[in-house]
């Protein structure tokens, strides 16, 4: 057949630069929303189980987002085809995110045809961009099909309720996020620096929304209390956003970029940054939720729940860098190690005195762990810091 007639097929261009593109960027800001949403559903209920469906429910745009970080780490999403459909995505994932607080009520179906709508979007690009690639191919199948199951759970889900609805969704999660786990991992693709880019983004996002809950829980009224909470708060997040991005971002990207491409660097990606990335993204949202109860009972102490979830929330966010240290350089944090135990006992303190003082515990906690690990390895900060602005200032190099 003479090419000038042969209908063309629909495709998607790989990935060829490691530059986060706007259009990504873009896409991210569909998850502010997600994250918030997620703060305000178990602010809403502040029991046990609100905030274990508050989890529940955030671990699906999680993972829905995840799985376009590994798609654009692929597929070059300024390709024509492709930018509409990640357009596509972002109003499907815009309803997942508006049916949030309803998520187990009267918005569950709608919440989980759109969650299958985003996707299933995500496995036809990468369906498309894995055609000359037999390993990525399969390795997509295997994930067609947990994502079907999980999909198809959550759907079954929506017509239950109490127990028997959390439980379905507790199998639903486990065998959607679960599946790149089962099925092998040798076929995957991606770019190890736009890869570590992406989430350190997300972080941001996430330690972003704790800014939100600190706006929306001083509330109308600024007075001496609520600055002193306010600078507090702010305390406490920037301390979390020294943890990850002073120097631990940069030495897990570097691990990343030197592992062996294929299933070493496919699994370390899955397992660092996939999984471990949740538990901290969980702990700031948690955190989040904690400090926005705080900020609206100041002279208070917290009722069981919030406390929990403002000293276990930055506990978890820790616990998150401890397992993510072990997973990529089978190195212990003890500073991290001792600062989380520290900050979940620190519950027991939280609700027997006034919110404030407990955030200041909290606070002083998390600058206490990063004075000790700046002593501790002090030469080895410099100099990762040093080889991140070389880099930074010669790409080639």
């Amino acid at each position: 057949m003479n090419d000038a007639v042969r209908r063309p097929r629909l495709t998607a261009s790989l990935r060829r630069t490691e530059q986060v593109t706007p259009l990504e960027l873009f896409f991210d800001l569909i998850f502010v929303l997600a994250i918030t949403e997620c703060t305000a559903m178990m602010a809403a209920t502040p029991t046990w189980s609100g905030t274990g469906r508050g989890l529940l429910v955030l671990a699906t745009p999680w993972w829905a987002w995840v799985g376009y970080s590994w798609l654009t780490s692929v597929v070059d999403p300024e390709e024509g085809a492709v930018r509409f459909a990640i357009f596509g995505a972002m109003a499907a994932m815009l309803v997942v995110t508006l049916c949030v607080p309803g998520a187990f009520d009267d918005e569950a179906f709608v919440f989980a045809l759109a969650y299958g709508v985003v996707r299933i979007g995500q496995i036809v690009l990468f369906v498309l961009g894995s055609r000359d690639d037999p390993g990525l191919r399969s390795s997509v199948i295997g994930l067609a099909g947990s994502t079907v199951v999980g999909v198809g759970l959550l759907l079954g889900a929506s017509a239950l309720d109490g127990s028997a609805q959390a439980l379905l969704w507790v199998i639903a999660v486990v065998i959607d996020v679960g599946g790149p786990y089962l099925f092998g991992s040798d076929g995957w693709r991606l770019v190890p620096g736009h890869f570590a880019e992406r989430h350190g983004l997300i972080v941001l996002i996430a330690l972003g929304e704790s800014i939100v809950a600190i706006g929306i829980g001083a509330g109308d009224h600024v007075d001496l209390p609520i600055v002193a909470a306010v600078v507090l708060g702010v305390g406490a997040v920037s301390a979390m956003w020294w943890s990850y991005f002073d120097v631990t971002a940069l030495v897990m990207r570097d691990r990343l970029e030197e592992a062996t491409p294929g299933r070493q660097q496919n699994e370390l990606a899955r397992d660092g940054w996939s999984y471990l990335h949740f538990v901290m993204i969980a702990g700031i949202v948690l955190f989040a939720f904690g400090l926005k109860k705080s900020l609206g009972h100041l002279g208070d102490p917290l009722h069981a729940v919030p406390a929990t979830a403002l000293c276990c929330g930055a506990a978890a966010y820790y616990l998150g860098h401890v397992a993510l240290r072990w997973r990529m350089a089978r190195s212990f944090a003890r500073a991290r190690s001792a600062t989380a135990l520290t900050l979940a006992a620190t519950t027991l303190l939280a609700v027997h005195v006034p919110a404030m003082a407990a955030l200041a515990v909290v606070v002083a906690l998390l600058w206490a762990g990063i004075v000790w690990e700046a002593t501790e390895f002090h030469d080895f900060r410099r100099q990762m810091r040093d080889r991140a602005h070389l880099g930074a200032h010669h790409p080639e190099g």
